[in-house]
């Protein structure tokens, strides 16, 4: 998911991808532990998307000035 797909979503869609993301994290970390997990590069990916939707609600919620010159 790119940076620009986050921060045109609104606060409530993306505290669903939020959730929906974790998600996805905690069945990856089973699929490791059992030694089922095919595609490891997917974790990176997952904790990056989380990072990326953390950051954007941060900036909405404080309704940062970069936020506003755009």
């Amino acid at each position: 998911m790119k940076a620009e797909d986050v921060r045109a979503l609104s606060p409530d869609q993306l505290a669903d991808e939020l959730l929906k993301l974790k998600k996805e994290q905690f069945n990856l970390r089973f699929q490791k532990a059992t030694g089922q997990l095919e595609n490891t590069a997917r974790q990176r990916e997952i904790r990056r998307d989380i990072a990326r939707i953390k950051t954007v609600q941060t900036i909405k919620r404080a309704g940062s000035p970069a936020q506003k010159a755009k």
